[in-house]
């Protein structure tokens, strides 16, 4: 396992990437207002375009082989005080902070068909394991990791991965091993490990759609085993291998980088992790000779780290203020950043956000909640009016912040929103207007209908909004009887699984041409059948 040292500088810095949450209350501004929303589908330009796998996600690589990850609140014994984190374990020797977890069943029947339900995505396997995974191209059981690496990944494991991408018409992405035991004698990286997957892959008829070299190499110290030196010049002559190799050995695969976290959040800089941590700065990655040259430009991005990492303070975030206009659209502040550097160093490239989720470390207890599914909707809904091509969500069965339940693989709240999303939302970014303070208003053409378009509107507010209407819809609106509850309705009606583990029917109700409320925090999908849009 990696040491308590690496471990505690890769949790730190998580907490030095979030920014203290704005306490004045947006909603009890917008309940002030009572002006009518007018949708005009008329007047909605088309502002531009995202992958059709738009929405995506991770299942990260220590899911895969098996170890400690993050331990559910309901079995923690204590949480750690409002002091700064940094006083309080969070390495993984401490068994109040993890729980060792199987090696997840990607075959389980319930998941395949929650996982179809999302499709098509990029399916992001990775994570800090990943960094130090060797792959033991046998079909024995896993032995111990050789020196320099710290985890072990099997065939076996490694074509369930294979199977699940196939079977949820899925796109492969990943990371590779960048830890001793695949450098040189110079300390620079090699493709020794990673050869070995990507032939292993080829050889069940898989492939892997893209890559980023390394998990966060801005953040060196959490690749366990990795050199104490390692630095910008390392970073550089390490992606100039890795491209030369995937042009020329997986010429379809493409390279994503630099998978950056923590930039962009104003007044917090990472060098403020403490002493003995190595930092890269993005700008940095980005300007060494030789300079980098990726396929697509992506990066990470926590608005806050968990009550596991810090009960109270600036770096988190409290429910109670989980609706503030200052909490939901952090997001946008940090793709501004990562844009401004595409722009710059990358121009023209597409952006991925490779990993995201509510908090770093797990997520919060209440991102397993209705109360979430505001924030997980507005940051897929705003990314993709800033050219953001995919948004691959942290995680899909594990810790709190997953869509899916780790233990049971029933959906949660945040599965229920993505799923309206994936069944609705197209590719097609249109111009939806201004919504009102704590309404907030995104369009996009509907999925598999020409001329169609899909208006979701994010009540915030603790009163119903007003919309005026000018053509026919049909509507799904998600409400809950409890805002920090694990139940959702669709228009009035409990949403589960049928009997058999599939999916429900989704169905919507006819609203007309007019004036229509929606519900106090409440999430509305309304699909315009016939609105001149292609």
């Amino acid at each position: 396992m990696p040491s308590k040292t690496s471990i505690s500088f890769f949790c730190i810095s998580l907490i030095a990437i979030v920014t203290a949450c704005n306490s004045g209350n947006q909603n009890e501004e917008s309940n002030s207002t009572n002006n009518v929303i007018a949708i005009n589908l008329n007047e909605m330009k088309h502002i531009g375009s995202v992958s059709d796998r738009y929405q995506s996600y991770n299942i990260e690589m220590v899911e895969v082989i098996g170890g400690k990850f993050w331990k559910p609140y309901k079995m923690m014994d204590s949480l750690p005080s409002a002091g700064a984190a940094s006083n309080y374990d969070i390495s993984q020797n401490n068994d109040q902070m993890y729980r060792k977890v199987p090696e997840i069943n990607l075959a389980d029947k319930r998941l395949l068909n929650l996982a179809k339900g999302l499709a098509p995505a990029y399916v992001r396997v990775s994570g800090t394991w990943a960094n130090a995974t060797y792959f033991q191209d046998d079909d024995k059981p896993a032995a111990k990791a050789p020196a320099g690496f710290v985890n072990v990944l099997t065939r076996k494991q490694w074509k369930g991965v294979v199977d699940f991408i196939k079977a949820t018409n899925s796109a492969l992405v990943t990371s590779f091993a960048v830890s001793n035991g695949v450098r040189d004698k110079n300390g620079v990286w090699t493709p020794v490990n990673a050869q070995k997957l990507v032939n292993y892959t080829k050889s069940l008829g898989g492939s892997i759609a893209a890559a980023e070299l390394f998990n966060e190499p801005n953040i060196p110290a959490a690749g366990g085993e990795m050199n104490k030196d390692y630095n910008l010049n390392t970073f550089a002559k390490d992606q100039e291998v890795f491209s030369t190799w995937a042009k020329k050995e997986t010429p379809g695969m493409l390279t994503v980088g630099p998978g950056a976290i923590g930039d962009g959040l104003p007044g917090i800089s990472l060098d403020q992790i403490g002493e003995g941590a190595t930092v890269l700065s993005t700008e940095g990655m980005l300007t060494t000779e030789p300079k980098p040259v990726f396929d697509v430009f992506s990066y990470h991005f926590y608005g806050a780290a968990s009550m596991r990492m810090m009960k109270s303070g600036p770096f988190s975030i409290q429910a109670e203020n989980a609706l503030d206009s200052s909490w939901i659209t952090k997001t946008d502040k940090v793709a501004d950043f990562y844009k401004a550097m595409r722009d710059k160093y990358e121009p023209g490239k597409p952006i991925w956000v490779t990993e995201t989720a509510e908090a770093a470390a797990g997520g919060d207890p209440f991102a397993a909640t209705y109360l979430d599914c505001f924030r997980y909707l507005y940051q897929l809904g705003s990314l993709s009016k800033k050219d953001i091509q995919a948004v691959m969500h942290n995680t899909l069965a594990a810790s709190e912040y997953s869509l899916i339940d780790q233990d049971t693989h029933l959906p949660k709240p945040n599965y229920w929103a993505a799923l309206l999303w994936a069944k609705f939302m197209g590719t097609e970014v249109y111009d939806a207007g201004q919504g009102k303070p704590g309404v907030y208003l995104f369009a996009h053409n509907t999925k598999g209908k020409e001329g169609s378009i899909t208006l979701l509107v994010l009540n915030t507010n603790d009163k119903e909004a007003d919309l005026h209407i000018a053509s026919n819809a049909q509507q799904y609106t998600l409400t809950a009887t409890k805002l920090q509850g694990t139940t959702v309705q669709l228009n009035g009606k409990d949403l589960k699984l049928t009997d058999s583990d599939e999916l429900p029917s989704i169905n919507g109700q006819p609203v007309t041409a007019g004036d229509l409320k929606l519900p106090a925090l409440s999430i509305s999908y309304l699909v315009f059948e016939d609105a001149g849009k292609k």
